[in-house]
């Protein structure tokens, strides 16, 4: 069929014409062509611009294919008018924007050396998808408009096609979920890597963690760092929910917690008040998307005298576990961190004696620790109770499996960790 034959066509002939090719091109793309003729349809290309010459022989048009190359910012109102008079009228519209050059295999047709890309997407199509395409849009006009129709491709070849493709897509999407497990599970080691290899063990203090994510990476960290001949400091902190975005913040924590002050060829030690008070202006001040706050008990231990100073900030409190007593949990005030940059906050002392164990712990591991009752108060858990009659380690060891090993349901599962010390 000629140019002038083709823009012509629709205007002298009143037979069904399966597919209008509106375009600001001079021809219709080969691949398309090609295409159109193995499938035995009858075509006509006209201008962009000359549609609503036509408007009243909508009845005679099966589908409608828009190529958008080079379309001029002014007609994309015209555009819109258009698809807006083809949708009123039941009839299917495809928008082509490009060739691309990265090749798509074709299922039943011989594979071209370029694809197509649809507008609005990035998303490449073949030949043999853009006959699916077309052969739907046919069946959608026969159905609504009882036009008689070329036969749509048959639904066994449809289910092919997208069944290949289907199948490419899978494949695809579980390369990229290994890949993406490979670097949860890089990203969890070298977040373990800020953790403290050594523990700073002496005659009178002994020191057992426990360090549980909920998924690869986790939105808790902890340390213990030996300050001086005379102090030891440690903490757990505990972001506000967990994975990427919590995990990213813990190592932010872990660098803005400073412990101590150097002036001149001297040191001044924080209090765990200050500590906690710098801290949540350094947080605060960050101003980070997502609304991210954290949690965190700070503690000072003077290994020579056994005073235990600590402050903490919205975290749960340290339970103090001496025998033959009743266990204590080690109350003071504190607000989260990163919320209001002017929050105050307030620490306590305890003087630690032989035999005394202290846990700190993450608020994943609460449920297993114990409950609060609005009559009684706070309560500890049998099995809570029975391991903290162990030794330092050996109860370390029982409360890993034991929060491990109690059902939680999946909305439920949390990081958990836990720093406990004993004196002897």
């Amino acid at each position: 069929m000629e140019k002038a034959e083709l823009l012509s066509s629709l205007e002298v002939s009143k037979s069904f014409t399966d597919v209008l090719y509106l375009s600001n091109q001079d021809d219709i793309p080969s691949e398309v062509k090609r295409l159109l003729k193995q499938r035995k349809l009858s075509y006509s290309v006209r201008p962009l611009d000359t549609f609503f010459r036509i408007r009243d022989r909508l009845d005679l048009i099966g589908t409608v294919i828009i190529d958008t190359r080079d379309l001029d910012i002014s007609q994309q109102g015209y555009l819109s008018r258009i698809i807006e008079s083809l949708e009123m009228n039941n009839i299917g519209v495809i928008l082509l924007n490009e060739r691309t050059q990265q090749p798509i295999k074709s299922f039943s047709i011989s594979p071209a050396k370029s694809s197509f890309s649809m507008t609005g997407s990035t998303e490449e199509i073949s030949t043999d998808e853009l006959w699916v395409r077309i052969s739907l849009n046919l069946a959608y006009r026969k159905k609504s408009s009882g036009i008689a129709v070329k036969p749509a491709m048959p639904p066994k070849q449809v289910q092919r096609i997208y069944k290949n493709k289907l199948a490419e897509q899978l494949s695809m999407t579980g390369a990229l979920v290994d890949n993406l497990s490979e670097q949860l599970r890089l990203a969890g080691l070298v977040q373990q890597d800020f953790l403290p290899t050594k523990l700073p063990n002496t005659d009178k203090v002994k020191w057992a963690t426990s360090f549980l994510p909920a998924e690869w990476v986790s939105g808790d960290i902890y340390d213990i760092v030996r300050i001086d001949e005379q102090h030891i400091a440690f903490y757990v902190a505990d972001v506000v929910g967990h994975g990427i975005p919590a995990a990213l913040l813990t190592i932010f924590l872990k660098q803005a917690l400073v412990m101590r002050e150097t002036v001149d060829n001297t040191y001044r030690i924080l209090s765990p008040a200050e500590v906690m008070k710098n801290l949540n202006v350094r947080l605060a001040t960050q101003k980070l998307s997502g609304y991210q706050f954290a949690t965190c008990c700070y503690c000072l231990l003077n290994i020579k005298t056994l005073e235990l100073t600590y402050a903490r900030a919205g975290h749960p409190y340290p339970i103090l576990i001496r025998p033959g007593k009743e266990m204590q949990r080690l109350e003071v005030r504190g607000s989260l961190l990163g919320i209001f940059e002017k929050s105050e906050y307030f620490q306590q002392t305890v003087q630690l004696q032989p035999g005394d164990k202290l846990l700190l712990y993450s608020d994943g591991a609460e449920p297993f620790i114990g409950s609060f009752d609005d009559p009684t108060g706070f309560s500890f858990s049998e099995k809570f109770h029975e391991i903290t009659e162990l030794p330092l380690v050996e109860m370390m060891d029982k409360f890993s499996a034991l929060v491990q090993n109690q059902p939680v349901a999946s909305a439920e599962v949390d990081d958990i960790t836990a720093v406990a010390l004993e004196v002897f």
